[in-house]
């Protein structure tokens, strides 16, 4: 089983595309995957929320939730505003190991990488499974800072980065978006290992699966993680 954990710089990234593109990329190649969400906030028991989107992108059905809270704040700050228990890291790690069947295991974080999604955070979770983080970076202003705060932190603690990803690649890119593209390797000595099309997430499952595997560089796909 390989484990793959994708954080955003911040919200609002696009990390429930990129997880689903990744999914239908995987599934493309012949891999079972499996997807995991361990904190979904903002959606009503019952509703659908980011993991039935990756199984409307991709046609992953294999899913797996671990708590959901009503308001649509930080998992933490969710969970005691409804007097609801927070997740344990011991838990969450059991989930991830339950599906450990399935050849890669995608595992969606929420906003960015030190949001508590419990008595923990994405980081501390990755530091537990022992495996590399994915990074969904904005295309415009403010990435670069967000990005290189991102990719130390990971560093500092000793978590691979899986590379980054932009998460909503304009049609007509700006200056600024531009510019990006180059200078985010060079400041977080991270490659970009991704690019989502703007809108892509309003696609229908047929053209989403068959372009998603265009998105990422084949070292990406074939598991070839720091």
């Amino acid at each position: 089983m390989t484990v793959l954990l994708i954080s955003g710089t911040s919200t609002d990234v696009g990390k429930t595309v990129v997880t689903a593109a990744l999914a239908a990329a995987a599934a493309a190649a012949g891999r079972a995957v499996a997807v995991c969400k361990p904190a979904q906030t903002g959606i009503a028991p019952g509703e659908p929320g980011d993991l039935a989107e990756i199984t409307r992108l991709s046609g992953v059905t294999r899913t797996l939730e671990l708590a959901r809270y009503p308001e649509p704040l930080a998992p933490d700050t969710a969970a005691r505003r409804a007097a609801m228990p927070l997740l344990t890291l011991s838990e969450t790690v059991a989930a991830v190991d339950s599906l450990a069947d399935a050849d890669l295991v995608l595992v969606e974080g929420a906003g960015g990488l030190l949001v508590r999604m419990g008595e923990f955070t994405l980081l501390d979770l990755a530091g537990k499974l022992g495996a590399p983080v994915l990074v969904v970076a904005a295309a415009g202003l403010g990435t670069l800072n967000h990005s290189e705060l991102t990719t130390r932190t990971l560093a500092a603690a000793g978590v691979p980065c899986a590379g980054l990803v932009i998460g909503s690649w304009p049609s007509e890119p700006d200056l600024a978006a531009r510019c990006n593209l180059d200078d985010l390797p060079r400041v977080t000595e991270t490659p970009v290992v991704g690019t989502i099309p703007a809108g892509a997430g309003q696609w229908d499952r047929h053209r989403f699966t068959a372009a998603a595997p265009n998105w990422f560089t084949t070292g990406l796909l074939r598991g070839n993680h720091p």
